[in-house]
């Protein structure tokens, strides 16, 4: 596997002002956080603003309900990462220093991403949707550019880039060490415009510190680092992704979501990113479809979660839009349901390449994805990624294929974590992803991979996994086909415990508009799963509820209301986008006798 990072390296035309000496140590297993590219150095920014085509346009920037978009060239986004940059240095930012983003997604976020990058300092982002209780993710920081400040008293500076309001209705007075963005700006300005300087730094250098979505829990702090980072996204973009300078891409996502560092880096490749910063269905459902028109989008990338909005709405965009330019479709955050692709390619476009894909914050990137080279099949992800030694493995630790296992990665990859910050002795990194099988990586996900197409199925969080009765089976399993059903808008299956530790399985359904709930449905619903699976996939209870529990990221939060319904506390509710639903599971008449 070492020949192919090799090969991609060269073809990838990575900017590096020493190469490697070896690729890898490949008697050190994944286990091990082996160093990869040993030797090399480079810098991430470098590789992004390495396009010479000066008058080519580099980001797009649109806001809800603003009908101008803001364009930013490669040349003029050179100029501005100088200038933040002189000013960071300017300030004392040096390698290794943190520099944190409190930013919508926007030209700003990714100006002082690039300039902390081409420092070498370590840069973290979170958006403002995540509420103002961010300090539980911000540790040990040293410069911070943001619009809101609470309770985080050792930072050394504070950059307020007004946003919504003007400068002169901002009282910046009562926050220690602030400064607006111009004045800021102006201490990196000489008598020359400042020169870009990128620091060459190791491959292994950090880069991005992640963070996980921490709805049960305080969230693992992940360090990616640049060169992982930088020859993983490239792969994506332009092998699985067919990616050229002339593309135009957008991902709906904000600055708190790994999604957002995967988009930056398709500068690399000379394409056009599209930053977007509002809600994706105001002030119209097809917000996204008309700039898809507007700039001649040609890779648009969003939740699966608003596939199934649209759907749910009724649009028909193919009626409604051009879409010429359109060529792929890209769905992450939770898995993509059989009619949603029956939706798209009905709907919206026939001729596009439904990707859905999936990975991680804990790996900045894919383990699955999409592969313009092979056909779509409806209701799996295309194929396994190149250089990703993918496979499901039963709980004896043996590869299964059709049938349900847990996703593992055999090999090690340059884009996995090199540590978790404060974790001294690595011993929180070794819990997390090698406790359950020693050298291999579990990231908790179930799948099943289908031998005679290579798609991969998604069932759901491992840690979600349901074993009534000795079956084990991913919630996913059961909402593919519960979601099918007109009358559900969306649906939650969990298990419950007794003090015996006997498992059953409680199905939440949550109605669509104009549809009740009825003994009639609950009948249909236990007969498809009966049918579709078997008897013992059948949910014990089916209950209404009124509203599921969902990230900021869009994916659907199992294990929150599996401890609710066990009588435990949710502590962290700001890493929930409608924590308000957390309390519809809370002491549930239905579920008290077991």
């Amino acid at each position: 596997f070492s020949d192919f990072w090799a090969e991609f390296w060269k073809y990838s035309n990575i900017v590096c002002s020493r190469l490697y000496d070896e690729v890898i140590d490949t008697s050190k297993s994944i286990a091990d956080v082996p160093e990869w590219f040993k030797g090399s150095r480079l810098n991430y920014a470098e590789n992004l603003l390495k396009h010479k085509d000066n008058d080519k346009i580099a980001l797009y920037a649109a806001k809800e309900g603003k009908e101008e978009i803001l364009k930013v060239t490669f040349e003029e986004l050179r100029q501005a990462v100088a200038l933040y940059a002189a000013a960071m240095r300017k300030m004392g930012v040096k390698v290794g220093d943190r520099v944190v983003g409190y930013l919508p997604n926007s030209i700003h976020a990714v100006e002082a991403m690039l300039a902390a990058a081409s420092i070498g300092a370590i840069w973290s982002s979170t958006s403002p949707d995540f509420g103002i209780n961010v300090s539980s993710l911000i540790i040990q920081i040293t410069f911070f550019f943001f619009y809101l400040l609470l309770g985080l008293p050792d930072l050394k500076k504070v950059v307020v880039i007004p946003y919504v309001s003007s400068r002169e209705t901002i009282d910046i007075s009562k926050i220690p060490n602030s400064v607006f963005l111009e004045d800021f700006l102006a201490t990196g300005k000489g008598d020359q415009a400042p020169q870009l300087e990128f620091e060459q730094l190791p491959f292994s250098h950090p880069l991005f510190i992640m963070y996980s979505s921490g709805t049960t829990g305080a969230p693992k702090c992940m360090v990616h680092s640049a060169g992982g980072t930088l020859i993983q996204h490239l792969k994506e973009h332009i092998l699985h992704g067919n990616m050229t300078s002339n593309d135009i891409i957008m991902y709906y996502t904000t600055t708190g979501w790994m999604m957002w560092n995967w988009l930056v880096t398709a500068l690399a490749t000379g394409a056009s990113v599209v930053l977007y910063d509002g809600s994706p269905l105001i002030p119209s459902p097809n917000v996204l479809w008309d700039l898809t028109d507007r700039l001649g989008i040609t890779i648009l990338g969003t939740g699966a979660k608003w596939l199934a909005v649209l759907e749910e709405k009724n649009l028909k965009p193919c009626e409604t839009h051009n879409l010429q330019t359109l060529h792929t479709i890209l769905s992450t955050g939770s898995p993509l349901k059989s009619q949603s692709y029956e939706y798209v390619y009905k709907h919206i476009k026939s001729s596009v390449l439904l990707g859905s894909i999936s990975g991680g914050t804990d790996i900045i990137s894919c383990f699955m994805g999409q592969n313009v080279t092979i056909p779509v099949y409806k209701g799996e992800i295309q194929a396994r990624n190149l250089g990703m030694a993918v496979e499901a493995w039963n709980d004896e630790g043996k590869p299964v294929w059709g049938e349900s296992g847990e996703l593992v990665c055999t090999k090690p990859i340059p884009c996995q974590p090199t540590h978790f910050w404060n974790d001294e002795n690595g011993s929180k990194y070794r819990k997390a992803y090698f406790s359950k099988f020693p050298g291999v990586w579990a990231h908790g996900d179930y799948c099943k991979i289908n031998p005679k197409t290579g798609g991969i199925v998604m069932l759901g969080r491992s840690d979600g996994t349901l074993n009534p009765n000795g079956v084990r089976f991913g919630s996913s399993e059961i909402y593919n086909i519960v979601e099918a059903f007109e009358e559900v808008s969306d649906s939650l299956c969990v298990p419950q415990y007794n003090k015996d530790g006997e498992e059953r399985v409680i199905l939440f359904l949550k109605m669509a508009l104009n549809h009740t709930f009825s003994e009639d449905l609950v009948k249909r619903i236990r007969d498809a799963i009966r049918i579709a699976l078997s008897a013992r996939h059948v949910p014990s209870l089916i209950l209404e509820t009124k509203g599921i529990p969902y990230t900021i990221n869009g994916k659907k939060v199992e294990v929150a209301v599996k401890q609710i319904i066990a009588g435990k506390e949710v502590e962290q509710r700001g890493a929930f986008s409608n924590p308000e639903t957390l309390d519809l599971y809370q002491n549930i008449p239905e579920l008290q006798n077991f």
